[in-house]
């Protein structure tokens, strides 16, 4: 085979080849278009159910989400202020000893009263009381120890209720949902097919699903949080009985 002979095959192949090969291409290329606008449109879709799923979720679904931002606004709040370090800095502290060991009481009324903090609070009501016995500014302490132990419970408390509210109104929006159905179902004359039935019963799950989904982790938080305070209130606790022990007579030390 001469090389003119081979020159005129391997064009007359690719003639033959090339209509194939761009057919391919074609049909290639077609399919990829067909995937990105699928894909553009699930997209679009998936983000119009999340409209939807609030839409259908209907009044209560909407109050539960209210009461799920002020969930979160409470708890960020009180993981900031019921820090120990803010409940009881420990350069206050530090001075309120300082002033303590050169018996500068009235100085040390004074930067209680100028820098109010829980420990603040408890041993300026202690140092209130000094020249009286030690029953009495021990009773002080321990006065105004439960009063500031009451109100910082009652800051955290908010998230007990919000945890115990949001699973009711939930329940309150699964009633009005399956009433709902069963009004259509009535109306219907008992001849309701499915798609009439979905909208009340996706509002009785979903307000359901809502409430769940504030309640758990607003009772987390609330536990973590009402530990985290009593382990706190315990060691002030401690650390203003040290410093008020010097006022204890000798003959009825511990």
């Amino acid at each position: 085979m001469n090389i003119q002979t081979l020159r005129s095959r391997t064009a007359s192949l690719a003639l033959r080849v090339a209509p194939a090969a761009a057919a391919v291409f074609a049909t290639a290329s077609l399919a990829l278009a067909q995937d990105g606008e699928a894909a553009s449109t699930t997209t679009t879709e998936s983000s119009g159910s999340v409209f939807d799923v609030f839409r259908d979720a209907g009044a209560i679904g909407m109050l539960i989400v209210v009461l799920s931002i002020v969930a979160l606004a409470v708890i960020i709040e009180n993981f900031v202020s019921l820090k120990r370090d803010k409940l009881a800095p420990a350069d206050l502290i530090d001075e309120v000893q300082a002033l303590f060991d050169e018996e500068q009481y009235q100085e040390a009324m004074e930067l209680c009263e100028n820098e109010p903090t829980f420990f603040t609070r408890v041993a300026g009501a202690g140092i209130a009381k000094i020249g009286h016995s030690f029953e009495v500014i021990e009773q002080a302490i321990a006065e105004m120890g439960d009063e500031e132990s009451i109100r910082l419970h009652q800051k955290i408390g908010w998230l007990s209720l919000i945890a115990n509210v949001a699973p009711m109104m939930g329940l309150l929006g699964t009633v009005g949902g399956m009433i709902e159905a069963f009004n259509t179902i009535a109306e219907s004359g008992g001849q309701a097919n499915p798609a009439e039935l979905a909208s009340g019963i996706s509002k009785a799950l979903l307000t359901t699903m809502f409430g769940l989904v504030v309640a758990i982790p607003t009772t987390a938080s609330f536990a973590f949080l009402r530990n985290r305070l009593v382990k706190s209130v315990i060691e002030i606790g401690a650390i203003v009985e040290d410093l008020f022990e010097r006022f204890r007579p000798e003959h009825t030390g511990r």
